[in-house]
C-alpha cells in the first residue's frame, strides 16, 4: 500500500512537455517514482567543537546507466562535483536544444526530468559527457585536458547537441567544437531511436574529443588504417571504462556473469539499441572478441576490434589474477573497479606519450609494458599483455604462448612471464609483419562513425591537423580556394 501510495502521488509530476503522460516500452521498464527529495538536514545537540564539513556543490542528474533496452540498470541518478549552471552548463560543456535549452535546475539545484523527455535528454547527455571529461582528468593528475582548439589561452567549450538531427550517427566535430548525436526511426517501425540516451555512444564520442586534443595529428586520413583503428578503439573503450567506473554497474556486471568478464553481458556489448535497430544481435561491436588482424579488412571499424578486443582479454587476465590474490580481502566488484581504473589510466599514459602522427598498435603496446615495469606492476601484468596482442598477430611474442592458450597459466604467480621458468620480463616487442596491409594501405573509412566521415577529418591534411587550433571551412576547401586563386589571379 505505501509504494502504490507514493507511485500514485508521484506519477502526475513526470508528465511530458504539455503534460503528455510518457508510455511507451521503455518506460515500463522503468518504475516511478524518479523524485529526488533535498538530502535531510540532521540537527543534533551544540557540541563545543563544530565538526567542518566542505560546501556540498554539484546537482544531481538522471541518466541511462546503459541505454534503454537494458532493463537491469535503467535509469539512475548520479552527482557530479562541481558546478553547473541552467544549460546545462559547466566551464568545459555547453548544451544546445533549439527550444529546450537552457534546462533550468530544480529547487535543490538539480536536474532531474522524465526520461525521454527533451530537458531528461539534455540532462543526461551533458553527464555522460562531463564524466567521461571528469574520468580521464583523473588520469590526468586531476589537470585539465584541453580540446584541440583550447591553444594561446583559447578556453572555449565543446557544445553538446543531444538531439542535433535525424540521422543513424553521431560525431564530434572540430571545425565545429561540437558532439552531435542524431536520431532516427529504423525500418519498419516508428519509434525514434535517440543515439543520446547511449551511454556507450555519447562516452565513444567523447572519447575522440579527449584523444583529438591528445593526439590532434590522428584523426588524419593520411596515417596507417592502425591509427585509424586505434581512434575508434579509443571510443569504445572510453565506454567500457566510463562504466566499471560507476560502482553500480561493476556490481550489476559481477552478479549478472558471475565475475567472468567473458561472459555474456552489457560491458563487452557496444551500442545495444542502435545495434538492435540496425537488425544486429549483439550491439554494434563486440569488444569480447578473438579476432586477429589477417581475420579482418582495412576497414577502421573493423580493424579497430582487434586492439579493442586485445585490451579486453588484458582486462579479464588481470582482473582473474587479481581476485585469485586478492579475493579473501576484497569483493570481486571492488577488485574490478580498481583493475579497469589501472588498465585504464596504463592505457591514457602510453597513448600519451605514443607519436604524435602515424601511431601503430605496437607504438601503444610497447608504451604499456614500459610504463607497466617502471611503475612496478607484477611480471604477470606484462605478460598478459605481450600474449593477448601476439595472439592477435600485433606483435611477436618473444616466449611461446600454449599456457595462455591451454588455459594452464599460473594466475598466482605475479612473477610470471610465460612459458618456461628461465623466460624474461621483456618490455619492447616488434611488430609481428611489416608488410601487414593494416599499416600500409589507404585507411577505408566507409563503415566508421561519423567522425571520421566528416570532410574536415578526411581532406584537411595530417600536418594542418597535428598544429591544433582552430579549423575553419576554408581549411576543408584551402585546396580548391588556393585553385581559385590561382585561376583568378
Amino acid at each position: 500500500m505505501i509504494i502504490q501510495e507514493v507511485r500514485e502521488k508521484t506519477i502526475p509530476e513526470y508528465r511530458g512537455v504539455a503534460g503528455a503522460a510518457v508510455a511507451d516500452s521503455t518506460m515500463q521498464l522503468l518504475q516511478p517514482p524518479f523524485t529526488m527529495e533535498a538530502a535531510p538536514i540532521m540537527r543534533a545537540l551544540p557540541t563545543p567543537t563544530p565538526i567542518p564539513l566542505p560546501p556540498i556543490v554539484g546537482p544531481r542528474i538522471l541518466i541511462y546507466k546503459q541505454d534503454p533496452t537494458i532493463a537491469e540498470l535503467g535509469v539512475r541518478g548520479i552527482f557530479i562535483p562541481g558546478v553547473v549552471l541552467n544549460g546545462p552548463t559547466d566551464a568545459r560543456i555547453t548544451t544546445s536544444l533549439p527550444g529546450t535549452t537552457p534546462v533550468a535546475r530544480n529547487i535543490n539545484g538539480d536536474f532531474i526530468f522524465v526520461p525521454n523527455s527533451p530537458e531528461f535528454d539534455c540532462a543526461h547527455t551533458y553527464a555522460v559527457v562531463r564524466e567521461t571529461l571528469t574520468m580521464y582528468e583523473r588520469h590526468n593528475g586531476g589537470s585539465p585536458l584541453r580540446f584541440a582548439w583550447n591553444t594561446g589561452g583559447n578556453i572555449e567549450r565543446i557544445t553538446v547537441f543531444p538531439r542535433a538531427a535525424v540521422g543513424a550517427n553521431a560525431f564530434y566535430s572540430r571545425t565545429a567544437k561540437a558532439l552531435k548525436f542524431l536520431f532516427f526511426a529504423p525500418t519498419g517501425s516508428t519509434q525514434q531511436v535517440f543515439t543520446c540516451r547511449s551511454l556507450d555512444i555519447v562516452s565513444h564520442e567523447t572519447g575522440h574529443a579527449i584523444l583529438d586534443g591528445l593526439k590532434p595529428g590522428w584523426l588524419g586520413a593520411e596515417n596507417p588504417p592502425q591509427t585509424g583503428g586505434l581512434h575508434e578503439s579509443f571510443g569504445d573503450l572510453t565506454a567500457i571504462f566510463l562504466a566499471l567506473s560507476q560502482p553500480d554497474q561493476a556490481e550489476a556486471l559481477v552478479a549478472l556473469t558471475k565475475a567472468n568478464l567473458h561472459a555474456k553481458s552489457f560491458l563487452s556489448s557496444l551500442a545495444e539499441q542502435f545495434g538492435q535497430a540496425l537488425g544486429l544481435p549483439f550491439g554494434l561491436r563486440n569488444a569480447d572478441n578473438d579476432l586477429k588482424l589477417s581475420e579482418v579488412s582495412n576497414e577502421v571499424h573493423a580493424i579497430s576490434q582487434v586492439f579493442t578486443g586485445g585490451i579486453y582479454d588484458v582486462l579479464a587476465d588481470i582482473y582473474a589474477h587479481e581476485r585469485t590474490k586478492q579475493g579473501a580481502l576484497k569483493s570481486p566488484t571492488v577488485i574490478l573497479m580498481e583493475v579497469a581504473d589501472k588498465l585504464c589510466k596504463l592505457l591514457f599514459d602510453a597513448i600519451v606519450k605514443a607519436p604524435a602522427s602515424a601511431a601503430t598498435y605496437t607504438d601503444v603496446v610497447n608504451q604499456m609494458l614500459q610504463i607497466s615495469a617502471a611503475q612496478g606492476d607484477p611480471n604477470i601484468y606484462r605478460t598478459f599483455i605481450r600474449n593477448r596482442f601476439a595472439f592477435r598477430e600485433v606483435v611477436t611474442s618473444p616466449t611461446p604462448f600454449t599456457e595462455m592458450l591451454s588455459g594452464e597459466m599460473d594466475l598466482m604467480n605475479a612473477d610470471y612471464t610465460g612459458d618456461g621458468k628461465t623466460a624474461k620480463d621483456i618490455t619492447k616487442v616488434k611488430v609481428a609483419d611489416e608488410t601487414s596491409a593494416s599499416l600500409r594501405a589507404v585507411q577505408d573509412r566507409s563503415m566508421c562513425c561519423g567522425t571520421m566521415q566528416l570532410p574536415e577529418f578526411r581532406v584537411i591534411d595530417t600536418a594542418k591537423l597535428t598544429a591544433e587550433g582552430d579549423l575553419t571551412n576554408d581549411d576543408i576547401l584551402a585546396t580548391e580556394l588556393s585553385a581559385l586563386k590561382k585561376a583568378f589571379k
